[in-house]
């Protein structure tokens, strides 16, 4: 039980939202909160190798036939780490600290494309031994009781992201535009992306010959980190995007779950987006909260929490009251319009805001916790949240060591997106 935790694995235990390093007591606690009062929210350790797959009964998740409710992390430098020797302990114990604190779910990246320690080198060519890193991570998990959501691509351009594969295209002569939005449209690329996933899901782990579309330690499939497609406002393009690649994974995959991967932005046609929406920009990034979540291949809706990135001149108790707002309508909308469950799959606060004290994580932590077992108790689609995100001891001072390695630049692009 996490209340029991020594001073050392406190040290060791840190969290992160920009890149920066701060140990996780305050989250700790708020975890303590919500497994306590969800009673078997946490993994019976003595039991952790013995996993059945996750299902959806109408807006809840279903494990064994109970409802299953999750708290979570992300650490999506799982894989990247595994690849080299001297990182690989740290998958174990992130893993470790993880399910010793009651943590179900660790989101992380099953991507990286055409950059350092790339999964896929070019389109359609693999390296062995970073795959191997990723069978590693599963069969870690799997052993720590963690169930994984593995995300696809990333709409940013940390680990390749979209705009690999609109250079690989370009670069081929076969791409229809330079734009990154073409991933979603330019029937190449589609077809690219395609290849990618379908090796993805039948590949067979080499330590323990189990295929990935088979393991349930895999909770879920995303089909992609926080999807924009700025050039087309109206939604259609990402709509038929997502239509096209959910059906072709649930073809291939019909034992694992399926999200988008969204902020939870509502579009121009939707009337939260005047209401609950952060601004009036959120509206025009070519997503939209219900219509993409509606796609009867996803399984569950995905939302993010960040008040201080998306707001640059409220107060935190007001960036408070947003976040209320914000989760009581993303979970109303799973409760009436979607019949889903509805995951907040990345939440985080900066300690790089002007005004931040280390207390404000344990209120803005608290908020979010209370929504979703507020929504629990009423057997309603709030169905859990993953912190962003949690490192491990040492892994800020390679950069400083060193100097700053493309692995630490990839960190530092994706974690600066959240100041």
């Amino acid at each position: 039980m996490i209340l029991r935790s020594s001073p050392t694995y406190r040290k060791k235990m840190v969290v992160a939202g920009n890149g920066l390093f701060y140990p996780i007591v305050g989250f700790a606690s708020c975890v303590a909160f919500i497994y306590m009062s969800f009673g078997g929210l946490g993994t019976n350790l003595q039991e952790k190798t013995k996993l059945g797959f996750v299902e959806r009964n109408g807006t809840q998740f279903m494990l064994d036939g109970k409802a299953f409710y999750i708290n979570g992390w992300n650490s999506y430098w799982l894989m990247d780490h595994s690849v080299d020797e001297y990182t690989k302990p740290r998958v174990r114990e992130i893993l470790q600290a993880g399910a010793t604190m009651g943590l179900t779910v660790c989101r992380t990246w099953a991507f990286n494309d055409g950059d350092y320690n790339a999964l896929q080198i070019s389109p359609g060519r693999f390296n062995e031994q970073v795959f191997k890193a990723l069978d590693h991570v599963i069969v870690e998990a799997r052993q720590q009781g963690i169930r994984l959501l593995f995300s696809l691509v990333n709409n940013l351009q940390a680990y390749g992201g979209k705009t690999q594969y609109v250079k690989w295209a370009w670069d081929e002569g076969v791409g229809l535009s330079a734009s990154n939005d073409s991933f979603f449209f330019d029937p190449s690329i589609r077809n690219y992306f395609k290849n990618y996933v379908k090796t993805l899901l039948t590949r067979k782990n080499t330590l323990n010959g189990i295929e990935y579309r088979d393991d349930p330690t895999i909770f879920a499939w995303e089909l992609i980190n926080e999807p924009r497609c700025i050039t087309d406002a109206s939604g259609d393009t990402l709509q038929d995007w997502i239509e096209e690649m959910s059906a072709f994974v649930k073809a291939i995959d019909k034992k694992h779950l399926l999200t988008v991967g969204l902020e939870g932005f509502y579009g121009p046609k939707n009337p939260k987006r005047l209401t609950v929406n952060p601004e009036m920009w959120a509206s025009r990034l070519g997503s939209d909260f219900i219509r993409n979540s509606k796609v009867p291949n996803i399984d569950f809706a995905s939302v993010h929490i960040y008040p201080d990135h998306w707001f640059h001149d409220k107060e935190f108790h007001e960036n408070l009251k947003f976040v209320s707002k914000w989760m009581h309508s993303h979970i109303e909308d799973g409760d009436k319009e979607l019949n889903k469950p509805v995951m907040f799959t990345e939440y985080g606060l900066s300690n790089q805001n002007k005004d931040f004290e280390p207390s404000q994580r344990d209120r803005f932590y608290k908020v979010i916790l209370d929504a979703i077992y507020k929504s629990a108790k009423k057997n309603g689609s709030g169905a859990g949240s993953l912190v962003w995100q949690l490192f491990v001891g040492g892994m800020d001072k390679l950069a400083r060591l060193h100097g700053p390695t493309q692995q630490q630049r990839n960190l530092k692009d994706l974690c600066s997106q959240r100041q």
